[in-house]
């Protein structure tokens, strides 16, 4: 065309743009300087143009020139085409990178070439992407969703949607990136964004596929390099990581996000203190990459460097102040200045200072017993000590682990330290602190065992069958909800089972992954033995995949394991799960009763369960106990809040056996760590039983439920006084003493008899001056003091 329309200098614009895509620099300078030199029309993007290419050179100042020279342009020219409007709109957000205003100013003129030209996509992508990169996911996909509108394949609007996918957290990212290359298979951003989920994923062949396309288009294009780089990183390839390196920084010797890429991906796979050195180096080579701070920021926080973290959060907020991670961590930051920091032995607990009373009670005793049962199991002990942050704000734990509210977990490791919700956090009853920590600190030791090359599945399921092995009932349990999903095949292979906690399909499979990735693990154990889990955790030590693991330890493939497992799970759940409906019926709403014309099968547990409950409400009690007693039956393990045996308790005790109560709740108390009603049940019943020790043992089951209830302590404390177990009455009294009571005189003068009881005049003396000092008339607190001085032992010395 230029040869036949010489002096449409335009065209050379157009012929910039192509060179550049296949890496072809040098030309495609020349073609915008000839545009620019002729006079085109669209000059600007020739400028914009030559600004990116000398960014993505290293050669900043050259860049933000030729950025600058689009403003003027812009202020001395009112009359600008779309196309020129947008090329100013793009300088604009390049300059934001110095002086985030420019953002605004950005969508401004961005705004302004949709109106000068409504029918161009490009201004509407090129919005929604910044928007994107703004944080602001809702304007994003309103500006991208216009231009899909009217062409739904549009390929750089179909990859920022995926991006906007991605951003959510939505399983939809890959297949929109695969539909914008099925319009242009050239798209090397495309490519580069799909290498990164595949990698995310563990698929080091498919990722490694991409990025190397992405260079057949363009042999110099970075991001290509970087995702590279990163995979032989995660594999332990060490010369292969330096030899991207070195490529990408001849040609880019600032190019930070390379570094900060493969930090990126260490997060995923919880290499952490990786993630810190290379977001070092981001800053190092790129001491304005204000991604590369926060990544340095956020870990520095996560391997408990607390104050170097605050340092560069800092940086990267003053970079980017549009960063919501960077503003909320920093705002934690100075909710954790006045929480308390309680070190006990190996441990560090950091609690808020309304909680740490109580809480430090429990904590650092189970924290211990924890590490010692885990160092047994796995013959290995991590570095010490241990740093565990308690939130009583679920919003401050999401942060801390997330850096945004919502997110769903209850506790998270990083290796040393440990982050978790305290009771406060959640709902009584919807989750057990005790075995959160237990099931963290399992991953504390597989971490370390592993070097932090421990897959998402195999750690997490090895830290729910460690739950149950502490106490009876802790660690979840499977349910309906599992084997319905089990049996309509929404569950991944034991080979894609990483996909379930990072991609989830459907809001349960991140549960359902736990759960099955711990069932995976009870089968190798319990066939293969301890020996072959702590082979395999050897074998991830030494970088080996996931189906080398299963190849040389397992002396089998991913396949035939799957199929193992197929059929063990269903041989030791076949009864509910022939229970259960089958996967294309829910029959479980009919209002039927059994022996109806319209009854279902007996052999229906949801069916069962929901007909036993509308019995009861219809106060048909004699047949709600024998539609429950037969739900129980198919499904005898189901301990949840709605279990048949919580209603058949409840029948039980109004009919005035409350033997027969016990029993059910007692087997709900074994399975389901978080029963908080049949626990408080079991505690009434069994002290109108006269069967105190058995109210103590579910009084403690209710610390780790929901330990703030003062009145609860008070009824243990009384307990434990009753059957002269004065340790754990001081323990019981010294947490109604935390929790602030209304007679707090009195609860420091019980507390200082119980010292008194357990042998400890010294403490019982400190307790009962705190006593005086807040009632100086309280005569039996004078009396004890009277009569702790009086004896020969009373000074400091022999109170110890």
């Amino acid at each position: 065309a230029i040869d036949a329309h010489p002096g449409s200098a335009e065209l050379f614009s157009s012929l910039g743009i192509a060179l550049v895509r296949q890496g072809r620099g040098d030309e495609a300078r020349s073609a915008w300087l000839a545009a620019i030199e002729g006079g085109a029309s669209d000059a600007p993007r020739a400028r914009l143009e030559l600004g990116i290419l000398a960014w993505d050179a290293g050669e900043r100042d050259a860049a933000y020139e030729h950025f600058t020279d689009l403003v003027r342009v812009y202020n001395a020219s009112p009359d600008l085409a779309a196309d020129g409007l947008t090329a100013v709109g793009m300088g604009l957000a390049r300059l934001g990178q110095r002086d985030p205003s420019r953002y605004r100013e950005a969508l401004r003129v961005l705004d302004e070439a949709v109106a000068a030209d409504p029918g161009d996509p490009e201004p509407r992508v090129q919005a929604g992407l910044l928007f994107l990169d703004r944080y602001q996911s809702g304007d994003a996909a309103s500006e991208l969703e216009a231009v899909l509108r009217t062409n739904p394949v549009h390929p750089e609007a179909l990859l920022g949607m995926a991006r906007r996918a991605y951003f959510d957290g939505s399983s939809e990212a890959l297949d929109v990136t695969l539909r914008s290359l099925e319009t242009n298979p050239n798209l090397a951003d495309a490519r580069v964004f799909l290498a990164v989920l595949h990698l995310e994923l563990g698929r080091h062949a498919e990722a490694v596929e991409q990025a190397e396309r992405a260079l057949a288009i363009d042999p110099g294009y970075l991001p290509a390099l970087a995702v590279l780089a990163a995979e032989r990183h995660l594999r332990g390839d060490v010369s292969g990581y330096a030899e991207y390196r070195d490529r990408a920084m001849a040609l880019n010797p600032s190019y930070g996000d390379f570094f900060n890429l493969a930090a990126e991906l260490s997060v995923r796979r919880r290499l952490y203190r990786d993630a810190v050195r290379l977001a070092g180096e981001a800053v190092r080579v790129d001491p304005e990459s204000w991604r590369g701070h926060g990544i340095l920021g956020v870990n520095r926080l996560r391997v408990g460097e607390i104050d170097a973290g605050r340092g560069s959060l800092e940086a990267a907020f003053l970079g980017d102040p549009f960063n919501p991670w960077y503003k909320n961590t920093l705002d934690l930051l100075d909710v954790l200045d006045v929480y308390e920091t309680v070190p006990t032995g190996r441990f560090r607990s950091v609690l808020s200072p309304e909680q740490a009373g109580v809480l430090s009670l429990y904590l650092p005793d189970l924290a211990e017993e924890a590490f010692e049962s885990l160092a047994v199991r796995y013959g290995f002990r991590p570095e010490t000590p241990v740093r565990v942050e308690v939130f009583a704000r679920h919003a401050d734990f999401s942060v801390r682990t997330i850096g945004l509210a919502g997110f769903g977990a209850l506790g998270v490791s990083f290796g040393g330290v440990i982050a978790m919700n305290s009771p406060s956090a959640r709902e009584p009853g919807t989750f057990n602190w005790g075995s959160t920590l237990w099931h963290e600190l399992s991953h504390t030791f597989t971490l370390g065992m592993t070097e932090h090359r421990i897959p998402r599945w195999f750690t997490e399921g090895l830290a729910v069958l460690d739950e149950r092995k502490a106490r009876p009932g802790w660690g979840d349990d499977v349910g309906p909800d599992f084997l319905i999903a089990w049996k309509t095949g929404r569950l991944f292979s034991v080979g894609e089972l990483n996909t379930g906690f990072v991609r989830p399909r459907y809001p349960q499979q991140v549960g359902h992954s736990y759960l099955q990735a711990s069932l995976v693990c009870e089968l190798i154990e319990e066939e293969e033995g301890l020996d072959t889990i702590l082979a395999m955790l050897d074998g991830y030590r030494q970088g080996w995949s996931g189906e080398r693991v299963f190849r040389e330890v397992l002396s089998t493939d991913m396949a035939a394991f799957d199929a193992r497992f197929r059929s063990w799970l269903e041989s030791r759940f076949a009864g509910p799960l022939a229970a259960l409906p089958a996967p294309d019926r829910e029959d479980t709403e009919s209002e039927a009763y059994p022996g109806d014309a319209e009854s279902s099968s007996l052999r229906d547990f949801p069916h069962e369960l929901a007909t036993g409950r509308r019995l009861m409400a219809a106060g048909r009690i004699e047949e709600a106990r024998a539609t429950l007693e037969r739900a129980k039956s198919l499904f005898p393990g189901y301990a949840g809040l709605d279990a048949p045996g919580w209603y058949l308790a409840l029948i039980h005790h109004e009919a005035g056996d409350d033997a027969a109560a016990v029993r059910e709740l007692e087997a709900l108390a074994a399975i389901n760590e978080k029963h908080l009603p049949a626990n408080l049940l079991l505690v009434d019943l069994y002290t109108g039983l006269g069967r105190p020790p058995d109210a103590a043992a579910a009084l403690e089951r209710l610390h780790w439920i929901a330990p703030l209830d003062l009145e609860r302590h008070r009824h243990l404390a009384d307990i434990y006084e009753g059957l002269g177990e004065w340790r754990a009455e001081v323990r019981e009294r010294a947490a109604v003493v935390a929790l602030d009571p209304v007679d707090r005189a009195d609860a420091l003068y019980r507390l200082a008899l119980a010292h008194d009881r357990a042998g400890d005049p010294g403490a019982a003396r400190r307790q009962v001056l705190r006593a005086l000092e807040v009632a100086p008339h309280f005569t039996e607190a004078q009396d004890l003091l009277l009569d702790l001085r009086a004896r020969p032992e009373h000074d400091e010395g022999g109170a110890k």
